[in-house]
C-alpha cells in the first residue's frame, strides 16, 4: 500500500511498484491491516505524520521511517505512538540525487549500511524481521543509539556537506570579484565540491533544524584543525597531517557502490570514437570476464579518455589486462 499524493500515487500504480494506492486523506484506510509502516518523507514531514500514524495505525504494527537525523524523530515517537504500537528508527546511507518513484533502483541499498535505532521495548521476532527484510534487499544493517548517530552522520556526512556548500560560495564570490577561479576550477576541485549541488529544502533545511547541535560541534572542531594547520603551513610537521590523512583515507572500505566486496580496478586509456567501449565489453566478455562496474573517468573531446572498470577477483582483472593487451589497448591496474 502505497500513500502519497494523487500524482504520485498515479506513477506508482502505473509503474506497478504498489498494488493501492491512498491519498494523504486517506491515511487511516491505507494503515488497515499493516505490519510494517515506513514513513519515507522529509524529517519534519515525519514528525508530522507521526501522531496521525499512532492514531491510526493497526494494534501490534512496526513502525519505522528513512529519517536523516534520529534525536527528534525518537523523541516524537515516543510522545505520539500508542503502547501498542512499536518504533524502530532507520537511516539508510544510501540514496541518489534523483527523487521521486520513477528513480526507484533495485540495486539502491545493496552492500548499503541501513542503521537501525530501536526503540524501547521492540518485541525480538518483529525486530528481527525487519533486520531479515532488510538484509534481503542487500542492506548491512548495524544497530546504533540516537545520539551516536546524530554524532557520527554530524562529522561524515553533515560536515562535509557544510565544508563543500562554504567553500563553492567562496570561490564563486572571488570569481564574480575577480574571473578565472571557476576557469581553472579542475577535477580536485569538482570532486571535493560535488555535493554543493544538494538542494537545501527540504532535505538540507531539515538536517539542520534538528541536527544543529552536533553540526555547529563539528563545524567548531574543523576550525580549530584549520587554524591549527594555518599556523603549520611552513611547518615540516605538516607532513605528519598529510601521512596520517593518506593512511586514514586509504583504510575506507574500497567497496564500489553496489557490490558486497572490494573491486579490483583498472585503468584503460581509449580513443574517443563510436562502438570503443562495446569493443572492449565485447572482447572481456568474449573471454567470459564479467565487468562489475564501469566509469567513464577522464574524456580530451576527439582525442581519448580514461576508462575504469571494475572486475570481482584479482584473475578477472590480471586476465583483462591481458585481453586489452592484445587488442593494443593500454591499461594498468589501479
Amino acid at each position: 500500500m502505497g500513500i502519497s499524493r494523487p500524482a504520485t500515487i498515479a506513477q506508482a500504480l502505473e509503474l506497478g511498484v504498489i498494488d493501492e494506492g491512498f491519498d494523504y486523506p486517506d491515511l487511516g484506510k491505507g494503515l488497515e491491516g499493516a505490519d510494517l509502516i515506513v514513513l519515507c518523507t522529509p524529517i519534519q514531514r515525519i514528525l508530522s505524520l507521526m501522531e496521525e500514524v499512532g492514531r491510526c495505525a493497526p494494534p501490534g504494527a512496526l513502525i519505522t521511517d528513512v529519517g536523516s537525523t534520529k534525536r527528534r524523530i525518537g523523541a516524537q515517537a515516543a510522545a505520539c505512538l500508542r503502547p501498542d504500537l512499536h518504533f524502530v528508527g532507520g537511516h539508510p546511507m544510501a540514496g541518489s540525487e534523483k527523487a521521486g518513484v520513477t528513480a526507484a533502483d533495485p540495486f539502491l541499498f545493496q552492500n548499503a549500511i541501513y542503521i537501525l535505532v530501536p526503540g524501547k521495548e521492540v518485541p525480538a521476532p518483529l525486530y528481527g524481521a525487519l533486520v531479515e527484510s532488510l538484509k534481503g534487499i542487500g542492506a548491512k544493517v548495524l544497530e546504533l543509539d540516537a545520539q551516536t548517530h546524530d554524532e557520527v552522520v554530524a562529522a561524515i556526512s553533515h560536515l562535509p556537506q557544510m565544508i563543500a556548500t562554504s567553500l563553492v560560495e567562496m570561490v564563486g564570490r572571488l570569481h564574480q570579484e575577480k574571473g578565472y577561479f571557476l576557469t581553472l576550477a579542475a577535477g580536485g576541485f569538482r570532486d571535493l565540491t560535488r555535493i554543493a549541488s544538494s538542494p537545501y529544502a527540504p532535505v538540507w533545511e531539515d538536517i539542520c533544524r534538528t541536527n544543529q547541535d552536533q553540526i555547529g560541534r563539528m563545524i567548531d572542531q574543523y576550525m580549530g584543525v584549520l587554524q591549527d594547520m594555518r599556523q603549520r603551513l611552513a611547518d615540516p610537521s605538516l607532513g605528519q597531517d598529510f601521512a596520517f590523512a593518506n593512511r586514514t583515507r586509504n583504510s575506507i572500505p574500497r567497496d564500489a557502490k553496489g557490490f558486497i566486496h572490494t573491486l579490483f580496478e583498472i585503468l584503460v586509456v581509449a580513443e574517443d570514437k563510436p562502438g570503443v567501449i562495446a569493443q572492449i565489453a565485447q572482447a572481456l566478455g568474449g573471454e567470459m570476464i564479467n565487468i562489475n562496474d564501469i566509469e567513464v573517468m577522464k574524456v580530451r573531446e576527439g582525442e581519448g579518455g580514461t576508462l575504469r572498470l571494475g572486475f570481482d577477483s584479482q584473475p578477472a582483472a590480471h586476465h583483462a589486462l591481458e585481453v586489452l593487451a592484445r587488442l593494443g589497448y593500454q591499461a594498468r591496474r589501479r
